[in-house]
């Protein structure tokens, strides 16, 4: 039963990524993670094609690692807040949610950060990995009564069987997911921290978009 349901959920994948246009690689000291970026969420998906043409990622770092949850890159909350703070005369920039019950936070996905805002609405240049781990139906039975949510089956069966972090869902955007390179994505929220979850070893990304021959490749191979 576990093969069938683990074949079933690899197949949806492949037809989900399959679908999918946009591609990006994060070169890391850590090896190499390919992501597909959602064209169901084409504000995100642009903004973050946008921030790599213009170099805004360029030596960034995972400089955020809280094992078996997430492992964030780019700027710091404390960083983006401390400048607006500085500069109140710029209006803040934010991005408007592009949150669909869908695109849920399994282990691989690909969100965006923000900060404790109503509108749920994601920083410019803050991304997410997510590790998580795996739930069990009574954890996912008070997830649904404690957020007033509901998990379609298929939704179930990946957190019980692949893990995420189910209590990020309807709260912040995800954008894509890993295609290749979990076991690196693995690796990188395995590192020593401190007790800000600051890596004790620098851990850098420089997110490269896929050209349409990578892509096509890419697919094969899938």
């Amino acid at each position: 039963m576990r093969t069938s349901v683990l074949t079933l959920l690899l197949l949806l994948f492949a037809l989900i990524t399959n679908a999918q246009s946009a591609y990006v690689r994060l070169i890391t000291n850590k090896g190499n993670i390919t992501l597909v970026l959602y064209d169901q969420t084409p504000k995100h998906r642009d903004m973050f094609l946008q921030a790599i043409k213009k170099g805004l990622y360029n030596n960034a770092q995972f400089n955020r690692v809280i094992k078996s949850f997430v492992s964030q890159g780019g700027e710091l909350d404390e960083t983006i807040l401390e400048r607006e703070k500085l500069h109140p005369e710029v209006p803040i920039q934010r991005l408007a949610a592009e949150i669909t019950p869908k695109l849920f936070h399994k282990k691989g996905a690909l969100g965006a950060g923000r900060n404790d805002n109503p509108e749920k609405s994601s920083y410019l240049t803050q991304i997410y990995l997510v590790v998580g781990k795996l739930q069990t139906d009574e954890q996912l039975d008070v997830l649904e009564k404690k957020k007033g949510i509901k998990l379609s089956p298929s939704q179930r069966t990946t957190y019980k069987t692949i893990g995420g972090t189910p209590h990020l869902d309807n709260d912040y955007t995800v954008f894509g997911e890993i295609v290749e390179g979990m076991e690196v994505a693995d690796a990188i929220n395995g590192v020593k921290t401190d007790k800000n979850d600051l890596p004790l070893e620098t851990v850098t990304f420089k997110p490269v978009v896929l050209s349409k021959k990578e892509v096509l490749k890419l697919k094969k191979v899938e």
